[in-house]
């Protein structure tokens, strides 16, 4: 029996198996006629997640106002426009998902790494006003490495954002997700007022830990307060900055708990992305002793990710409880049908779409 293909229920919501897509930004939208709305190539790239087994779909990154976006071609969640391209790619997931496929949206916020360049454009660093870009914001008055230096927000302004990820989510009920998760990690707004190598306010908005920590809770009150009780809600952290003076594991099991008292229901484990001179030292399943402490220590549902591209990592990350699921990303890029593939390695039978049953692999031929 494999544990990475049983079933798992959050709160009202049923997941088929513990094998899901994690986020992963595409920079595909039309930033000059359609600035922030999804397009086909969200739809297929989405979908095909869907056919290939996936039991959870979590979209990219998708900005809760327009200075929240990574880039100019980032998806959004801010007006009417985006949430009717999400409910029309929700729509075919719902029905071509062959594992009964949920989906879940990142409401994100990109802080002082906003306005920045696509991977693909040839370029790097901030994009200045007269080539689509803004003026970016942070906890601080400090530029991440290569960027334009961001304004410290006002009081006013991290109250207004807290509502942008209220209004967000409201949207994203609307358009017919399943959960949603808040994306507090990646160097990403939240994760700068959390870090202490980012945030130097002074104010009830920074100095102690408790206080980096406020901006990111509140916005789960917000968001927890106009979802449906039944609908779950997830939060991604980094849980070490992999720099000195920097958050820590410890740091994030404190967090992690103090969010589940809030009703998050899952925590979306990663790491890194605050500072340039961050020390990560990659490797297979880096990342799933920080999954395993959160859970062990807290009580609260985790999902892992990172460098975990075979059916028997994910599996052995499940059955030895480091998580009690498995975001895939780049493994999946690679291979859009990665769950039926896993499902086949490790005997389980999993549902095929019916134009591609002439393609399900036989143990014996």
């Amino acid at each position: 029996m494999s544990a990475l293909f049983q079933p798992l229920q959050l709160r009202s919501l049923e997941l088929a198996h513990r094998g899901w897509v994690s986020p992963m930004c595409q920079y595909s939208c039309d930033p000059d006629d359609a600035p922030g709305v999804p397009t086909d190539w969200h739809l297929m790239h989405l979908g095909s997640f869907a056919v290939g087994g996936a039991a959870l779909i979590l979209t990219e990154a998708a900005a809760v106002n327009p200075a929240g976006r990574i880039s100019p071609r980032d998806a959004g969640i801010y007006n009417d426009a985006q949430a009717e391209a999400w409910a029309r790619i929700n729509a075919f997931v719902h029905r071509h998902g062959v594992a009964g496929t949920k989906t879940g949206v990142q409401l994100a916020h990109a802080g002082r790494k906003a306005s920045t360049y696509w991977p693909f454009s040839g370029q790097r660093g901030s994009v200045p006003e007269s080539d689509g870009g803004w003026t970016t914001v942070g906890p601080s008055a400090s530029a991440f490495e290569g960027y334009a230096e961001p304004a410290a927000m006002t009081a006013e302004q991290i109250k207004d954002v807290i509502g942008d990820f209220a209004a967000a989510a409201v949207r994203a009920v609307e358009a017919g997700f399943d959960t949603m998760e808040i994306h507090g990690a990646h160097g990403y707004l939240l994760h700068q007022f959390q870090s202490p190598l980012i945030n130097t306010r002074t104010d009830s908005w920074g100095g102690d830990e408790a206080g980096r920590n406020r901006l990111t809770l509140a916005v789960v009150d917000a968001v927890r307060a106009v979802i449906p009780d039944g609908m779950p809600l997830l939060l991604r952290i980094s849980a070490t900055d992999w720099a000195e003076n920097g958050i820590d594991i410890g740091a994030s099991v404190r967090l992690a708990k103090e969010a589940h008292e809030h009703g998050v229901d899952l925590i979306d484990v990663s790491s890194g992305g605050a500072v340039a001179h961050q020390q990560i030292k990659p490797g297979p399943g880096y990342q799933t002793g920080f999954s395993a402490r959160i859970r062990r220590e807290t009580g609260v549902r985790t999902g892992t990710v990172g460098l975990l591209t075979s059916a028997g990592q994910a599996e052995h990350a499940v059955a030895t409880a480091q998580a009690d699921g498995v975001f895939i990303a780049r493994a999946a890029l690679r291979d859009p049908h990665w769950w039926l593939r896993a499902a086949f390695e490790l005997g389980y039978d999993i549902t095929w779409a019916p134009q591609y049953e002439r393609a399900v692999p036989r143990h014996s031929f």
